[in-house]
């Protein structure tokens, strides 16, 4: 788990500048990421009536724009390390757009999966890596601020979307709405045009590190330089084997899957993902199913979405801080651990004012966590790396974004009670956030023992190189007296 360094980048990250701009072009791209599969929901019972479908087939829309927006990450990652992050951002713009127009003259259900499903999540991908991937590029002290910053796009769109969805759909039906939807989505087409490439060639900062730090081993350095290149066929041969890894490394780093804290922070997130956003899902479905009228169950929505958005920056702040900065996967971590037990308490609560109280900390809860849950990935794989980190965390996590709210529906079918999903989702939520801190703690304790030994063995290098150097001086000395 190395610091994110800007050693590691070859260059100083310029941590303002132009960079405000990126983040305010992530801020919608990201924005639109996240929101608009949630926003779409406005238009689902229409839908199910003019298709004759069920509640589950309709929900799976949004289901399979997630799963496909998480899917579609490593094609993402790997377009974004070939071309750069803003023409892929503008081509997954158009791909949303396209997707929505499509959608408005769709026959079937078969045709929304398709088009908004799966080319609409995909066009999502093309825009939420990397607008996270771009920020690494333009800062490193203030990572953690611009990160929360931009992360603030998605309540922000939300809160947006959510009114405006309603006028164009009691105004145009969701066909014309959709249409309306196509355009507004090229929004993302100008957040892109916004992501201009960090000059790499200013400040350039000389690389201390071992090639081991940095994710190539000593031979795979070799294999690139040609300085260092044997006539011998048996290391040329060698050396063409590392040439391809060294290809494929370019476009996406399977050798994560070695890095301790990349394996922490996947395994927690996979078993974390399940209860992730089931809860954001069925809060209005659990409020009406205790009398509570539907007006006075979307107003808990709205208070969820005004703290989500209020509590991200300030979570950015926070994690920015000196104090909190060199241990921020602690703070990730009780991040988790606090979503779960809110989740835990949300069923004891009781009443209306019980859920505007679990609405309110639920929103607190979920801003932090998302604010962070981007950072502390970079923070653990740096931001080099992060591109292709993100890239297949976001295939993995694919699968529980797609079954968690389904499983979580049946758990409420059988038991004919939401208590036992929030509860179930409590447990998803409290357990990854306890392993994470269990397994951060040795980390980091790993870590510290590690940079020791590496400050033993330099400091043991350089008396050598002292005693060596003393032990000439006296020979020539001695060779001159004679």
């Amino acid at each position: 788990m190395p610091p994110a360094a800007p050693t590691n980048l070859g260059y100083k990250p310029p941590d303002g500048g132009w960079g405000w701009a990126v983040v305010l072009a992530s801020f919608i791209s990201i924005g639109f990421s996240y929101a608009f599969p949630k926003s779409l929901t406005i238009y689902f019972k229409e839908i199910q009536e003019y298709f004759s479908v069920s509640y589950s087939e309709i929900a799976w829309v949004s289901s399979v724009m997630l799963a496909s927006m998480y899917a579609g990450g490593p094609i993402s990652s790997i377009l974004v390390n070939r071309y750069g992050s803003r023409p892929v951002v503008m081509v997954g713009g158009l791909l949303v757009s396209m997707a929505m127009v499509l959608a408005s003259f769709g026959t079937t259900i078969i045709h929304l999966y398709l088009c908004v499903g799966v080319i609409g999540g995909t066009g999502l991908a093309f825009n939420l890596q990397p607008a996270l991937t771009i920020i690494g590029t333009y800062f490193h002290i203030k990572r953690p601020l611009a990160n929360g910053l931009a992360m603030t796009g998605s309540p922000v769109v939300l809160f947006t979307l959510a009114p405006l969805n309603q006028f164009l759909f009691d105004s145009f039906g969701w066909r014309g709405s959709f249409l309306i939807l196509g355009s507004i989505v090229l929004n993302c087409c100008v957040a892109g045009s916004l992501m201009r490439p960090v000059n790499k060639n200013v400040q350039p900062q000389p690389n201390t590190e071992s090639p081991q730090c940095n994710g190539e081993t000593t031979e795979e350095v070799a294999a690139l330089d040609p300085s260092t290149q044997s006539a011998d066929p048996v290391i040329e041969e060698t050396q063409n084997e590392t040439k391809g890894q060294s290809q494929v490394h370019r476009f996406i780093d399977l050798s994560l899957f070695k890095h301790r804290g990349f394996l922490i922070y996947l395994i927690g997130n996979v078993v974390m993902f399940f209860g992730f956003f089931a809860p954001v899902v069925f809060l209005a479905p659990y409020a009406k199913h205790q009398g509570i009228d539907e007006y006075s169950a979307a107003f808990l929505l709205s208070i969820f979405a005004l703290v989500d958005m209020f509590i991200r920056p300030i979570t950015g702040f926070t994690g920015n801080s000196k104090w909190v900065r060199p241990r921020i996967q602690y703070f990730f971590s009780f991040a988790v651990s606090y979503n779960g037990v809110c989740h835990l308490i949300c069923p004891l609560l009781p009443g209306y004012s019980g859920l505007i109280v679990y609405a309110v900390f639920f929103g607190l809860a979920f801003g932090m966590l998302s604010a962070l849950l981007f950072e502390s990935l970079m923070d653990l794989v740096g931001a080099h790396r992060f591109s292709s980190a993100v890239g297949l965390v976001t295939i993995i996590e694919c699968g529980p974004v797609l079954l968690g709210p389904p499983i979580s529906g049946a758990l409420v079918d059988y038991f004919g009670d939401y208590r036992y999903m929030y509860y179930a989702c409590g447990v998803l939520m409290l357990v990854p956030g306890i392993f994470f801190f269990i397994m951060h703690y040795f980390n980091y304790k790993k870590l510290d023992e590690e940079h020791r030994q590496s400050a033993a063995v330099e400091k043991r290098t350089l008396e050598e190189e002292v005693q060596l150097k003393t032990k000439q001086a006296d020979t020539i000395v001695n060779e001159t007296e004679k």
